[in-house]
């Protein structure tokens, strides 16, 4: 079974890996990862899907929730972790891995291989018919993935899968797979070089497409960016200043009336108004800054 898998075929430019230069193996290794935007801009269409079903999650109140087994589940929950700061997200964004937070750091024997596990931390999330689930697996046929994707169908969540190889095992429980095709990896079977970069590359996307979607930007601009140490609170102010032409005392100011909410204190400046008529837009307008400073009926 492993033998037909992509990601457990030998790279035919690095079978003399050991007789290799560092200069000559860093070389091969830069050219094989630039294949990997190639691939993934292959899925573009089947990624929009993805995003589109989650944005619909989140605008009913559902959750996005990534899930997986080493390499690949330490990727969903560094993508889910990093949403908090950069969209000011609490628990619309998550992340598990098979065999908990400690699995993180240091490795959890057999965890992977458990389909009932992944409906335990399911369970223990409350999962809803509200939810979109994106299941990750290098390989395409990790069980943890599997029993995940197969529960979150059953109670009527949405389901995503993204795997490293064509015809996927784990595609056969998702609504939308994303299969990117890195090639052999330059150390054979190690998927967290390419595979990774691809996994990495691809929730990038769905994070940032999703939060797009539901009002967490204007322009190019972070606006529910949560100041939560000295360089966030800088980057707020910057913002603000970006987003409305003031300088920086006013930005400071308003971003103090505004209780260091960004996304206010820019609809407070350009709409003229107070922090509670501020807030009252942004209600209105579904959170997104755009709308909200046009004048609301």
């Amino acid at each position: 079974m492993l033998e037909k898998l992509t990601t457990e075929r030998r790279n035919p430019k690095t079978t003399n890996l050991d007789q290799l230069t560092p200069h000559e193996f860093l070389k091969i290794m830069n050219e094989e990862d630039k294949k990997v935007p190639l691939v993934v801009e292959e899925v573009l269409p089947d990624i929009e899907k993805a995003v589109k079903v989650i944005i619909k999650s989140l605008e009913k109140g559902g959750r996005l929730i990534y899930f997986g087994a080493g390499t690949s589940g330490r990727l969903g929950v560094l993508d889910a972790v990093e949403c908090s700061p950069t969209f000011g997200t609490t628990d619309e964004v998550q992340g598990l891995i098979a065999g908990g937070e400690r699995a993180f750091v240091k490795a959890v024997e057999g965890a992977e291989d458990s389909e009932e596990l992944a409906v335990e931390d399911f369970k223990q999330l409350n999962l809803n018919e509200k939810d979109t689930v994106v299941g990750i697996a290098a390989s395409g046929r990790t069980p943890y993935v599997i029993g995940g994707l197969k529960y979150a169908h059953e109670i009527g969540a949405k389901t995503v899968s993204i795997s490293c190889n064509k015809d996927a095992e784990i595609s056969k429980y998702a609504e939308i797979s994303i299969e990117v095709d890195c090639g052999p990896e330059v150390l054979t079977g190690s998927t967290r070089l390419k595979a990774g970069t691809a996994q990495k590359l691809i929730l990038n996307m769905i994070s940032t497409a999703s939060m797009i979607g539901v009002g967490k930007v204007y322009g190019n601009l972070m606006v529910d960016v949560r100041a939560t140490n000295e360089k966030l609170v800088e980057r707020s102010k910057r913002i603000v200043m970006e987003a409305t032409g003031v300088l920086y005392e006013e930005a400071e100011k308003k971003l103090g009336e505004a209780e260091g909410k960004v996304k206010t204190a820019i609809v407070m400046i350009l709409s003229d108004c107070t922090y509670e008529e501020a807030k009252t837009r942004l209600e209105l307008a579904g959170g997104f800054v755009r709308k909200a400073i046009v004048e609301i009926v």
